[in-house]
This record gives C-alpha cells, structure tokens and sequence, in this order.
C-alpha cells in the first residue's frame, strides 16, 4: 500500500467518528422501544418543550389500551449533541401517570438511541397502600422515523 492510500485511510480513520459525533440527536419523529410501544414526538419549541403521544404495548389493565398524551422538555443540546430530556405520559385507560427521563445518543453510524428511565404511579385507594403505588422501569427507544 503506497503512502499517500496509508494516509487517506488513516484521514478517514481520524475523521470518520468526528462527523458522526459531530450530529445532533433531534427528538421530534417516531420511536419505539424494545417491548413494541411507539411514541410520536413533535419538534422543539423556542422553549425547549414538545408534546407528542404514547401508545403501549403493555399494561396492566383488562381496559383498551388507548393512544395517551404527553408533554416534555429537553435541555440546551450544547455542543456534544447528545441532550438530556424529560416528559410526562398521562395514560387514557387508567388511574397513572409516567414520568421519563432519559438522554438521546447517537452513535458512530448516525443511529439515534433514547436511553430513559421511568417511574410509574398509580392511584391507590388510601395512603396505606402508596408502598405499592409506584413502580420504575428502564425503556431504550430507537428511532423508526
């Protein structure tokens, strides 16, 4: 292999990460996670905030799953691209509501990953029963489009 193939090769190499590192993670679109729900993002507002909707492939609940609302906030992405997040999900079909925080990664290839984390709380009939009120999850989405 002669010098000036070595070198490009090695300019690829070195370049090739940066660009991809260099592309911002856009939270507007649809995505779904590893156990089939899809959720539907508008883009960013002036503010920081977006709505979109929710649709779960799991519950626990003999109801009709119902599409639900929600509403969230992402932080300045900054210059690495890869922000932080947060909404709120009200669910339609039963008495709770979920809250997720998470952050958007993109990795070397362009792939865009939201890695979150929930909490979930359902309403109990007294405050003796709010131990088993909440529970907490992780949930990784990928972009569909």
């Amino acid at each position: 292999m002669g010098t000036l193939s070595c070198c490009l090769l090695l300019a690829l190499a070195l370049l090739g990460p940066r660009a991809a590192a260099a592309r911002k993670c856009d939270l507007q679109g649809l995505w779904r996670n590893e156990l089939g729900s899809n959720m539907t993002l508008s883009a960013l507002n002036a503010a920081g905030t977006f709505s979109g909707s929710y649709h779960t492939a799991v519950a626990v609940t003999n109801k009709q799953i119902l599409v639900s609302p929600l509403q969230g906030a992402q932080q300045h992405p900054g210059d690495k691209g890869q922000p932080t997040f947060g909404f709120t999900v009200q669910w339609q079909f039963s008495d709770s509501t979920t809250a997720f925080v998470g952050q958007c990664f993109v990795d070397r290839r362009g792939k865009e990953t939201l890695e979150t984390m929930w909490l979930l709380r359902e309403e109990v009939p007294s405050r003796r029963d709010a131990w088993k009120a909440t529970r907490v999850g992780t949930s990784t989405f990928t972009r569909v489009k």
